[in-house]
């Protein structure tokens, strides 16, 4: 299914999304036509104004549902949790598609996160690649770095997931990350076979970055600071309602100043993959302040921080000493400007607003992402690991943000890459037995929810563990693959601690 066509189908298609002739908006774009779109838009026409027209009738008729892949899995009671989470990765496994739907065709088999994510995820996809190094499954983890690169020479980057809808936007870029990943199981040329994509990705976040000549002037995902400095913000192509979020947020734009603003700033937050959070927000309270296209995020600019220091060790192993060279120094430009613009003397690291000039006061774990990388001095460390531990540690790990709102990747919710970063970030400085105290408080909710349900869920209430995760567009999912990889990497973690 062509997105754009289904979306251009206009009345059809916002009468489904607006009346939630489904639980979520993410049913009907998933759904796979019986027939053309010109047909179902023929019939449609012919039958709408019938005295007793059954639109739910209609579309059951016309499109085959997203039903949930026909399972036998079951939990079992008194299962260790490790063979459960091992057994689930037979469970999450999808093989090589054909178009179908929505569905952007990848050509090796890959994990998906569960529940309602049905297709592969940008980001989500790294933190499962922990666990399945783990498990031994290095060639699942070959498989999805060569679905990447896929879809990297495919359409230029990694969409937000492998479906037509999520095409104009990414997510944070953690392909790097995943190379690096592989190459440590099967050994450097592994940076150079991958080297082209990994420029390729990196020449789609810095795209436009040549038109930027005044302070302010941004363009797609670059933006100009005081100095002439160019940092990163999130951003998507497009400034209409999400597709597989059509009714909420065209309800929240009803009253916005700038409806396509406002779009573009919703789709931006998705592409963080912190969708959403008061982190994005002017009013901290108030879901319609959103702004994330005005915000240089810490994290994101860490994360490409990483990129160029990977793209400079490839070519410096290629014996290519300039171009190493320009991405040793574009690193450490970019290192100087996030210690310029994004650490704060009350010992933390912040959000910066491009267009007020001036930090965000959001306290959030994306905070913890110089340390993972290993951007920190010593002394900002040391000043971040006793933020996290007086204003974050929480039963069950760390709260994501300092606000307790209803958005989902705020508190009293925790997620299990955020723990992730923050863990290994503390431990790569020596906050050991913080590190080490965290890591159980996390895994012990994991243990306790596993045991109550059978379930590894996307998301944990790190407040009260008696408590489901909440808030955020849809329910808690369960399955859940990036919260399974992270268990069982800070299980063997523990190991050496």
């Amino acid at each position: 299914m062509d997105i754009q066509n289904i979306f251009s189908m206009g009345e059809l298609f916002e009468r489904v999304q607006m009346q939630h002739i489904f639980p979520d908006g993410k049913t009907f774009v998933d759904c796979i036509p019986r027939s053309s779109l010109a047909s179902i838009q023929e019939r449609y026409e012919a039958e709408k104004n019938a005295g007793e027209f059954d639109l739910p009738g209609f579309i059951h008729d016309n499109f085959e549902l997203p039903g949930e892949r026909e399972s036998h899995f079951e939990s079992v009671e008194g299962c260790p949790i490790t063979l459960h989470i091992e057994n689930l990765w037979n469970e999450l496994i999808r093989q090589p598609d054909e178009v179908s739907g929505s569905l952007i065709p990848l050509p090796h088999s890959y994990i998906v996160p569960g529940g309602r994510f049905r297709e592969v995820y940008y980001w989500d996809s790294y933190f499962t690649m922990l666990g399945l190094q783990v498990s031994k499954r290095t060639d699942l983890i070959q498989n999805m770095v060569d679905n990447f690169s896929y879809l990297i020479d495919k359409t230029g980057y990694i969409p937000n997931g492998n479906r037509t809808y999520y095409i104009g936007r990414s997510q944070p870029p953690f392909y790097a990350c995943m190379v690096n990943l592989l190459s440590a199981e099967k050994g450097e040329a592994i940076l150079l076979k991958y080297l082209p994509q990994l420029e390729k990705e990196y020449n789609f976040w810095m795209n436009g970055s040549d038109l930027l000549n005044f302070e302010g002037f941004s363009s797609h995902h670059v933006a100009m600071l005081q100095d002439g400095t160019i940092l990163n913000r999130y951003w998507d192509e497009s400034n209409t309602p999400r597709p597989e979020s059509f009714k909420e947020d065209s309800e929240l734009a009803t009253h916005a100043d700038d409806k396509k603003i406002m779009y573009r700033h919703l789709r931006a937050a998705a592409e963080s993959g912190w969708d959403f959070s008061s982190r994005w927000f002017k009013d901290p309270k108030d879901f319609s302040t959103i702004h994330t296209t005005e915000i240089i995020p810490v994290d994101l600019n860490c994360l490409l921080f990483n990129l160029e220091k990977t793209i400079a060790k490839a070519y410096s192993l290629a014996n290519d000493a300039a171009a190493s060279l320009k991405y040793q120094t574009a690193a450490g430009n970019r290192k100087a400007a996030i210690d310029k613009y994004c650490w704060s003397i009350t010992g933390f690291y912040f959000d910066y607003d491009f267009v007020a000039r001036k930090q965000k006061e959001s306290l959030t774990l994306a905070a913890a992402y110089p340390l993972f990388f290993e951007m920190a001095s010593k002394e900002q460390a040391s000043r971040v690991a006793k933020i996290l531990e007086e204003k974050f540690v929480s039963a069950g790990g760390l709260i994501t943000t300092t606000e307790t709102t209803t958005q989902q990747w705020d508190a009293p919710n925790g997620w299990a890459p955020l723990l992730w970063i923050a863990i290994l970030g503390l431990a790569k400085y020596g906050y050991d037995e913080l590190a080490g105290d965290i890591a159980k408080r996390w895994m012990g909710i994991n243990e306790k929810v596993y045991r109550n349900t059978g379930k590894m869920m996307e998301k944990y209430n790190v407040v009260s563990a008696t408590l489901e995760g909440g808030g955020g567009e849809y329910p808690a999912q369960d399955g859940f693959g990036w919260t399974n990889g992270v268990y069982l990497a800070l299980a063997e973690w523990m190991k050496t601690q």
